[in-house]
């Protein structure tokens, strides 16, 4: 974390300099600031190592709530916890002393009841074409992994349910996700088998660090990016959100989002620092946005691509995948209940008998 904040300051001297002294003008790197101008950069071959950023508003088209929409985001809807503030339930100070709140959230938001998006199944795409360098998720509902991206295509910034972990610094006990489910729908406060003390999943609270492979991951991988491609996010939690301004300034960057996010502070923007960005001014040339639900964002792209007909069909046949696995599990616990049922039933009838 030292050498990121290390880095930032070289990039704030670097680019005060650069504007200062008039250096550095970037060239025009896409033909037009439109979905369509990113749409033939993309088939022009030029684009090798895409990241995506994305955030909340990619899942929630899949029933999941984002955040910090006024009314229907997560933040909003949090009373019946009796919270001392909405970001109570992510703090990890709070957690440890009340972790009722976090687990009965967990209950009604855990993985596997949800399916990917279209805009999931777009990245799985720029995966199978070979664009994608790698997806920096801000998200902990695994959906990336159902869709098909494995660990070395992800990196979840804010960590994941994938696995858990005792909360002891003594003991850090691994669980897996089979574990942690069975838990929560259990009505239990998750113990650790080992030492009692609570066991939280992997996902990154208020007051903890990010991921030490998030930090050494965005070193290699953002100054080779050749096309950024933000998705469903406010770009408002750091250090995820400084991201867009670590690709180098020759970088097209897309925004899909129901609104413009993430653009230059107007004072840092005239010292040439944050690498913020420019939808808007004359001097913009690299950044667009794409104003729309990231679904149709990742559609009218696809169509634009001539990948639409191949990402519905994607969509279609993954999803049916689901729910057929889905009634097999669902055949197997109600197979598994009854024989429960029959085992229990038919022990006082053999104890009559004797």
């Amino acid at each position: 974390e030292e050498e990121a904040a290390g880095a930032t300051e070289m990039d704030f001297l670097r680019n005060l300099f650069s504007s200062t002294l008039g250096l550095g003008s970037p060239d025009k790197v896409l033909d037009e600031l439109t979905l369509e101008g990113v749409a033939q950069y993309i088939k022009s071959g030029k684009c090798k190592n895409i990241l995506c950023m994305v955030g909340a508003g990619i899942s929630t088209s899949a029933g999941i709530p984002d955040f910090r929409s006024p009314g229907t985001g997560l933040y909003a809807n949090l009373q019946k916890y009796n919270l001392p503030y909405p970001e109570a339930i992510f703090q990890i100070d709070y957690f440890k002393k009340h972790p009722e709140p976090f687990f009965a959230l967990a209950r009604e938001l855990y993985p596997g009841q949800f399916k990917p998006t279209v805009c999931h199944y777009f990245i799985k795409l720029l995966k199978d074409k070979g664009l994608l360098r790698r997806c920096y998720s801000q998200n902990i509902d695994t959906l990336e992994r159902v869709a098909g991206l494995e660990g070395d295509d992800l990196i979840e910034a804010h960590g994941t349910f994938y696995t858990s972990h005792c909360v002891s610094f003594c003991c850090r006990a691994e669980y897996n996700l089979d574990w942690m489910k069975e838990k929560i729908f259990s009505d239990d406060i998750p113990k650790c088998d080992k030492c009692n003390s609570l066991v939280k999943p992997d996902i990154v609270f208020f007051g903890e660090n990010l991921p030490v492979r998030f930090f050494t991951s965005m070193k290699m991988d953002f100054p080779r990016c050749d096309l950024l491609i933000v998705m469903g996010t406010s770009l408002q939690v750091q250090p995820f959100a400084g991201l867009v301004g670590r690709v180098s300034k020759s970088c097209p960057r897309l925004l899909i989002n129901m609104e413009k996010a993430g653009q230059a502070d107007p004072l840092l923007g005239l010292l040439g620092f944050g690498g913020g960005m420019d939808f808007d001014s004359d001097k913009a040339y690299r950044d667009v946005a794409h104003i729309s639900t990231c679904d149709d964002g990742c559609l009218a792209l696809a169509d634009l691509l001539g990948w639409k007909a191949e990402l519905e069909e994607l969509v279609k046949q993954e999803h049916a995948r689901i729910d057929s696995e889905g009634k097999k599990e669902k055949s197997s616990e109600s197979k598994g209940a009854a024989a429960k049922a029959s085992s229990a039933s038919a022990a006082p009838e053999t104890k009559k008998e004797e």
